[in-house]
């Protein structure tokens, strides 16, 4: 039976990381692997998750199931910091636990099919496991514009989509930080895409996995928020993996929002038999950390201080880009006003090996790079090449 399978790619991504573990270059540069970097090439684990993990191994007195919707402390504790004081908007919303945000994004693609999702329109390039859990959906889904060539936002393409949608379609959007161009919307343009969803009954779902990242806390959430203030029903992604650097213990959430409690009731018992088939229960021991640091002042405002680190030292870097301006053949200055980890250069993928071959920089063939791999030390270097391989 299983001759009759065929080889799937590898993902290109994985395979980059083994070509930079395998450049014995001393001042080779990883640009393709997604996760945060210090100034000093670290990946570290969050103090205050640190201190979390401490208490739970002498608090903690079971490991029994949870059952599907997993820490509902975890859950709860989060909603504040994305929805707001009034965290479940007048009992609109409710929430479960995930396996990381991936299996957010799966929850709510699944349940929007299930409930009749006709198509999901999605803005392009997007995260590329987002194609990947559409089409082993088998949803029909269709593709617009996200980014101008000047590095903006293109929202009259999102608008347009939007309005030329309607009721039993959907739309997925990213909160804040977008993977892989790093370009969001303003508060203007998210007031605008509300209104439109509004208006047109399009089904918006939001993935939010960078929150704290772009501008703060409150400000990522912003446009999330201007949205959920104006429609009846939506679904939330959620992923603490990035802010609270918690990559291998995959920590996510999902949330509903709907108009009366039976309604609301039944989409989460629907939630509840997918993820019970999908996963049975996520895995408890990163949320449990994250309803800890969340439920201790201290913790949380040491885990708020090490996310601004993270922040403040994205910023400088994305200034230091956007100060070099024209490079070559690339302008650099987009970079300051993108936020979080990812932006995509206008680069070919010739170049991009070349940059490899020639200068052992590593990023994705599609231009994105992660801008934590850069550091105040290797950024003049990384400037430099940029200037010979695209001049």
């Amino acid at each position: 039976m299983l001759e009759t399978l065929a080889p799937q790619s590898p993902d290109a991504l994985l395979a980059l990381i083994k070509l930079h573990a395998a450049d014995d270059r001393p001042d080779k540069i990883d640009l393709g692997v997604g996760v945060y970097r210090t100034d000093r090439g670290a990946t570290p684990v969050f103090a205050a998750i640190k201190e979390a993990e401490r208490q739970l191994v002498e608090s903690q007195d079971s490991k029994s199931y949870l059952g599907p919707e997993g820490d509902m402390g975890f859950v709860n504790a989060l909603m504040p910091y994305i929805f707001g004081e009034d965290a479940t908007m007048g009992g609109r919303i409710a929430g479960m636990q995930t396996p990381g945000g991936t299996g957010a994004v799966r929850l709510a693609l699944a349940l929007a099919q299930q409930a009749g999702m006709t198509r999901l329109h999605m803005g392009t390039p997007s995260w590329p496991n987002h194609a990947q859990i559409i089409g082993d959906l088998g949803l029909d889904w269709n593709g617009f514009d996200h980014a101008n060539s000047d590095g903006t936002a293109n929202i009259d393409a999102v608008l347009s989509t939007i309005r030329g949608a309607g009721p039993g379609e959907g739309i997925l959007l990213h909160g804040c930080c977008h993977n892989p161009t790093g370009i969001d919307y303003s508060d203007e343009e998210w007031a605008q895409i509300a209104d439109a969803l509004a208006e047109s009954g399009t089904f918006p779902i939001i993935d939010t996995a960078y929150q704290g990242l772009g501008h703060g806390l409150e400000e990522d959430a912003a446009g999330l928020r201007a949205v959920l203030a104006k429609v009846p029903e939506a679904f939330i992604a959620y992923s603490c993996d990035k802010n609270f650097g918690l990559y291998r213990d995959r920590v996510g959430a999902f949330y509903i929002m709907a108009e009366g409690s039976d309604t609301l009731d039944t989409a989460f018992s629907n939630a509840n038999a997918l993820a019970r088939a999908a996963w049975s229960m996520p895995p408890d021991h990163g949320a449990a950390a994250v309803r800890l640091v969340l439920r201790d002042s201290k913790l949380t405002q040491l885990w708020q201080d090490e996310l601004d680190t993270m922040r403040e030292r994205m910023r400088a870097v994305r200034t230091r880009l956007a100060e070099a301006g024209m490079t070559g053949s690339v302008d650099l200055a987009p970079l300051g006003r993108q936020n979080g980890l990812f932006s995509v250069l206008p680069v070919s993928s010739e170049q991009v090996q070349q940059m490899r071959k020639d200068h052992g920089i590593y990023m994705a063939g599609s231009g994105r790079i992660n801008v934590a791999g850069l550091t105040m030390d290797n950024i003049d270097k990384f400037i430099a090449a940029i200037a010979e391989v695209t001049g």
